[in-house]
């Protein structure tokens, strides 16, 4: 029988190795999406401006309409890791199968709505007359792959939850591989190149936008492939087949699934409706500092890899101890994982601040955009300790079941400082890109404390029990 993943309540390894073997395979995840999100966004950037905020306008909305399924996530991997702690693998199957299911009645409307109102979006976004077209004929392509790659999030939050982390890893990587050569052969026109001194005749379709775009949804199709797969194929204790899909629901466990997920959904869609004032604020500025500001974001990216690694080991981590009663064992691996994030974090702000200009001119090469861009970028640098603390605090929450509170203090924090202040400096005070990163840096700051104030409490230990 192939291997499940990583029962982290074994207490003959050490906590640190524990730690590491999960978060390894997520850390090296991220870096390898965000080093494959570095190429496609200097290859669509090699294109201009334009091109470059024909992809991003539309973000903000869509990542409102996917979020609710990455809060679904949350309760598949809150409530595996639980069921894994446990020891009830029918329970872990069950659980798997609901995901599945979610993916049918939620998945495909969502992916609906986006298809219909591709063009509609990047309008209501404010994007200029020049770039409606293209990003319209993005948001149509990739709306088409949609459901797989939400399907691939959905399976990968139950891989997570009993602590395989390694399967999203191999998915991750087909998908992105794929992505950069569909991209290197779409976007560009057929031309020469030369490779060791010799020169020959490189095919290319040059569409442009629209085959980053081709590109894109190919990988998301393969993702989600992967996934459903490795779920119905692969043989170990919390194997699924495809007729299970379609079983009458648990109603108590569904019941579990919204109640955690629910207030994530609220926490998601909060902070996307933020992001899309926020974009729409910044998009009154114009095309560059939209290019700024998108650019700017990836290059943080760069931070979101070990703190997304930190994140995810700590919600399986605690879920998984809870559901063993072994809450001594929880809080080690809490100080823990909290101790090698901050160093690593403050290591990564450093990296951010030095490389800030590099990082930028390899995105695009508008030296307007990147003059903007660097300068947010080291405001974002200053704050990379404080983020991830915020960060593992939310993913202790959350692996206890705790949405509720972290749908209040995001929404408090993100609505309260970074949506209104953004507001004030750009539109009412006339300031300029860089006052908004000011304003996501006291944010941050603000997120943490609250969360650190209310983990002292310790209430968050007995929330699944209620549940």
């Amino acid at each position: 029988m192939a291997r499940t993943g990583i029962n982290v309540t074994d207490e003959s390894r050490s906590v640190p190795k524990t730690i590491l073997l999960l978060a390894w395979p997520v850390f090296l995840e991220q870096i390898l999406t965000t080093l494959v999100g570095f190429v496609d966004t200097a290859m669509v950037g090699s294109l201009g401006a334009a091109a470059t905020a024909s992809v991003t306008i539309s973000n903000s909305p869509i990542f409102l309409l996917n979020g609710v399924l990455m809060a679904l996530g949350t309760g598949i991997t809150a409530l595996t890791a639980r069921a894994v702690g446990a020891g009830e693998p029918e329970k872990v199957q069950q659980v798997v199968r609901h995901a599945l299911l979610a993916m049918v009645v939620i998945g495909i409307p969502i992916v609906s709505v986006i298809i219909a109102l591709h063009r509609f979006i990047p309008v209501w976004m404010g994007a200029a007359p020049e770039i409606i077209d293209t990003a319209a004929d993005y948001n149509f392509i990739t709306g088409f792959g949609r459901l797989f790659i939400m399907t691939s999030m959905m399976m990968n939050a139950c891989f997570r939850g009993y602590g395989d982390t390694r399967t999203p890893l191999k998915i991750n990587v087909a998908m992105n591989l794929e992505n950069v050569v569909g991209n290197y052969l779409l976007i560009y026109p057929t031309r020469n190149i030369t490779v060791l001194g010799r020169t020959f005749r490189m095919w290319g379709a040059g569409l442009g936008v629209r085959g980053a775009a081709i590109a894109t949804a190919l990988g998301m199709f393969m993702a989600g492939a992967i996934a459903l797969y490795m779920t119905f194929h692969r043989k170990n204790a919390y194997r699924v087949s495809i007729g299970d899909i379609f079983r009458r629901p648990d109603t108590k466990l569904s019941g579990q699934i919204v109640s955690i997920s629910f207030p994530s959904m609220l926490e998601r869609m909060c902070m996307s409706l933020a992001g899309i004032i926020s974009a729409r604020t910044i998009a009154t500025l114009g095309t560059i500092s939209i290019a700024a500001n998108s650019l700017c974001l990836t290059g943080e990216s760069l931070s979101f890899m070990p703190a997304m690694a930190f994140q995810i080991a700590v919600t399986t981590l605690v879920g998984q101890c809870l559901g063993a009663k072994k809450m001594d064992l929880a809080k080690k691996f809490i100080r823990t994982t909290m101790g090698i994030a901050l160093v690593t974090m403050t290591f990564t702000g450093i990296a951010l601040w030095i490389f800030a200009t590099p990082i930028l001119t390899f995105f695009t090469p508008d030296k307007e955009v990147i003059a903007i861009g660097a300068k947010c970028l080291r405001i974002i640098a200053l704050v990379q300790p404080v983020q991830v603390a915020g960060w593992v605090f939310s993913g202790v929450l959350k692996g206890a079941g705790d949405t509720k509170m972290n749908f209040y203090i995001t929404a408090f924090t993100t609505w309260t400082f970074r949506t209104l202040l953004t507001v004030i400096a750009i539109r009412k005070m006339g300031l300029d890109l860089t006052a908004a990163i000011w304003v996501e840096d006291i944010e941050i700051i603000a997120r943490c404390l609250l969360f650190y104030i209310y983990y002292s409490t310790g209430k968050w230990k007995t929330k699944m029990d209620h549940i």
